[in-house]
Formats: structure tokens, sequence, C-alpha cells
């Protein structure tokens, strides 16, 4: 697999022109109307933000392949696996390049790393309204400005500026992305909830031990990321916290419906380490194992 360290270096496998910035490229449609970008299969340095309405092609990134149907948004980060190949536009639509190095001195470079959707799949694209994409073209016609004109000492900061407001835009168009797929799909928790109790009555607590995010987003085909932050807007927890939400509930129960040990309990729910369980439960009810049971055995 294909590895760039440079932009130009892309530039020159997919048959573009060279970049007029070495950290910074920015693609609009003519380029891209019916293109592939690298070589098959690639990694780089660079963080991509693409906005593209494909007719056909192959855009994958992560685990999933991108759905044609829809106009949206996608967020790739270094070294993530990218395929974009034999892709055909049927509206506008651009790609920016960025090599990780341009952040260096600005506070972009600390947080970039912040916006949780670099990790999401494919399928977890923002998909913008008509609206939301005319704002973020404004800011994409802005950073096109300030990159074609001659550089002098504040093109960097205006263009940097610009990319931090399309990210911001972007955390909040996601946030109406979640709750409107929670009225098209229904609560994620109610989801998340049932896939729980499924892997505690299969008896698989006791046989691989605590269930992980990654593999209740595995079984919701999601990203862990994804379903944290969908998780984040509907109930105020993340993923994790109702994993040891339900975990406790049903220590809770095993308390007080057996004579089991407090070691027992938390080998039956899946815990490697009791002393480990005894702080959880105590962190999420106030109380110890043992306090919570002779607080009702009285």
């Amino acid at each position: 697999m294909k590895h760039y360290k440079t932009i130009s270096e892309l530039h020159q496998s997919s048959g573009f022109p060279p970049p007029e910035n070495p950290m910074l490229s920015l693609l609009t449609c003519n380029e891209l109307s019916v293109c592939s970008i690298g070589e098959d299969k690639f990694t780089s340095d660079f963080y991509m933000i693409a906005l593209k309405k494909l007719k056909s092609g192959k855009f994958l990134y992560g685990k999933t392949k991108y759905d044609h149907d829809n106009g949206s948004m996608s967020f790739v980060k270094p070294r993530q696996v990218v395929q974009i190949s034999d892709v055909e536009m049927t509206d506008k639509a651009f790609v920016i390049f960025i090599h990780e190095d341009y952040f260096l001195g600005h506070n972009l470079h600390s947080e970039i790393k912040k916006y949780q959707f670099f990790d999401y799949e494919t399928n977890e694209a923002l998909h913008l309204s008509p609206s939301e994409e005319q704002i973020i073209w404004e800011l994409f016609h802005k950073i096109n400005t300030e990159y074609k004109n001659n550089l002098d000492e504040f093109s960097k900061d205006i263009i940097l500026t610009h990319i931090d407001s399309i990210l911001k835009y972007a955390q909040r168009f996601y946030k109406r992305q979640f709750i409107n797929r929670k009225i098209l799909s229904g609560t994620t928790v109610s989801k998340f909830t049932k896939m729980l109790l499924t892997y505690s009555e299969s008896g698989m607590l006791e046989q691989k031990g605590l269930p992980t995010v990654n593999f209740i987003a595995t079984q919701l085909n999601t990203s862990p990321r994804y379903l944290s932050d969908l998780l984040k807007q509907e109930t105020g927890k993340t993923a994790l916290e109702h994993i040891h939400i339900f975990l406790i509930d049903e220590a809770k129960n095993i308390l007080l419906s057996t004579d089991n040990t407090i070691a027992e309990t938390s080998y039956q729910l899946g815990f490697e380490n009791p002393p480990y369980f005894s702080r959880l439960f105590k962190k999420e009810t106030g109380i110890t194992p043992h306090q919570y049971r002779m607080q009702f055995s009285n």
C-alpha cells in the first residue's frame, strides 16, 4: 500500500498539477469530475476534508463504503487507509488536503485531534442540508481566495481560521444529524441496552469478560466514536458510561438475589479484578457492594 509523505507526491501520482502550497491542496469539481486519487488504497501524512456528491465510483475509508445517494462531507485523518477510484460526481465538490505539519505553531495542531468525526466510518459521513452546504462552500471559497493570492504573513492564519470554522460547523451539523437519526431509526440507547442484555443472557460476560465499546459498535454497524457521540447527544452519557450503568444494575440484582461473594459477583459480571469492580460500584452508587447488600438485608 502506498504511503504519501507529501501532497506534491499525491498530486503527481493522481495526474493533477502541482499544489499552490506544498502543505495545502484544494481540489474542486473541475479536477474531480471523473478521477482517481492516489494509487488504489493509500495512506498519507495529511488530513482530508471532502464535500462530494458521487454518481459512481468507490470512496472508501474505515471499513465501510460511501453511500452514493447523498451529498455529504467526510473527514479523514493522517495514516487512515483511503481509496478514491473511478469517482464521478453528480454536482460540485471539493477536497482539501492539509499536511499535519501545516498546523505546527497553531492551536489547531492540538484542537483538531478533539474532533471525533475524524474517526467515523464512511457511512457515517455528514449529510448537509442546502443551507448548511452553502455555509461550507462560502468558507471553502474564502480559503481558496487566500490560497491563490500571493502569500503574506497573514495568509496561513486566515486559512487556518476558516478551516477551524468548517470543523466547528461540522460539529454543529453532526448534532443536528444525530437528532434526525434518532427520529428516523429510534433511540440508540434502547438498541445499545438490548445488545448488552443479549451479551449478558448468552453467558458472554463470564466467557469473554466485560463488553467493550468496540464490540457493541461492531454489532450495531457503527464506529465506536460515532456510537459514543450519538449516545452522548441522546442521553448525556458516553457508550462506556452506559456499559458501566448496565453492569452495576446487574450487580445490584445479583447482590440482592444470591448469596454470591463480592468476588464471585465480580467474576460473574466479567470483571477479572474484584477490587476494580468494587471501586466502580462505589463510584456509581456511592457505597461499596458489601454496604449495598447490608443496607437492604437490614
